[in-house]
């Protein structure tokens, strides 16, 4: 799937991404609205640069498909064994507030399987890979790589639910009426959320804006599988990467999204599922003619 060298080049183009990033955020940089709430920065354009240079010197005969770069979307729809899906950062917002919780993601797509990941967080100096028949990895601030082991949140401890901003915003109240044991939490980036459940800070972590596409999520769910954790829609089916289940201009997921150890999922898809639905309907009536 990847082999040493192939990853060891891999490490050392984050690394030198984060070092980037880290410079960066010391200077003054400029910030763009792409679309509503959807931020960039002149940082995510120039990573993007330099991240898309190096995997087609790495890789030049895969797929490569960067956030930045709009005409590389085409690739999903192509004819490639493998594709490297990029995000330069991930948890824009949180990097333009000079925040710890950003993070450069890469995920490899195989037959529409997400088959590995690398999350770095440059502020915390933490690099994470892995995936599946291949295990989970962390490099820590010393430059030294040791396993990832994962750690279940056991049900009934703290149970934490990973909930965005916009999503807390618009379905928090009738979740917390549905499950009031949840506690909620959120930090910035996608990846590092799915970190923290593999972790055992969460037990659960839920999307539901309709915004996440396919740099964000590849990479953490191949982590998120590896590490033995569901992920599914609100009905409990597998999160899907086909053709058929991504907006192929935009590559959203067509699906929501939940991340989670098996008793949570277990215990809590079907009120959370109740939850959606009842806000959706409620907004639904609020729009009626």
């Amino acid at each position: 799937m990847v082999t040493a060298a192939e990853n060891e080049a891999i490490l050392k183009t984050l690394l030198q991404g984060g070092q980037q990033a880290r410079q960066a955020a010391l200077e003054t940089f400029e910030v763009f609205e792409k679309g509503r709430e959807d931020y960039v920065t002149t940082v995510d354009q120039a990573l993007d640069q330099f991240l898309s240079a190096a995997f087609a010197r790495h890789f030049p005969t895969d797929g490569i498909v960067t956030e930045e770069n709009q005409t590389s979307a085409t690739a999903f729809s192509g004819h490639h064994r493998r594709i490297w899906f990029i995000d330069p950062i991930d948890g824009t917002e949180d990097f333009i507030h000079r925040g710890e919780h950003y993070s450069i993601m890469v995920g490899l797509l195989q037959n529409h399987q997400p088959r590995a990941g690398w999350v770095y967080a440059p502020a915390q100096s933490r690099l994470y890979w892995g995936g599946a028949d291949w295990g989970l990895f962390q490099q820590d601030d010393q430059g030294k790589s040791l396993p990832l082991e994962p750690n279940p949140q056991v049900l009934g401890d703290s149970a934490t639910l990973l909930l965005g901003d916009r999503d807390q915003r618009r379905f928090g109240d009738m979740i917390g009426a549905q499950l009031p044991e949840l506690t909620f939490d959120s930090i910035g980036s996608f990846g590092l959320k799915v970190l923290e459940v593999i972790k055992g800070e969460a037990g659960l972590y839920v999307y539901l804006n309709g915004r996440v596409k396919l740099w964000d999520t590849t990479g953490p769910l191949a982590l998120a599988q590896a590490a033995g954790l569901i992920c599914c829609d609100l009905d409990g089916h597998p999160i899907r990467f086909d053709v058929n289940s991504i907006y192929p201009q935009s590559l959203i997921h067509r699906q929501p999204i939940v991340i989670g150890w098996p008793d949570y999922v277990t215990a809590y898809l079907p009120a959370l599922r109740q939850a959606v639905l009842a806000v959706r309907q409620q907004e639904l009536a609020l729009n009626a003619p």
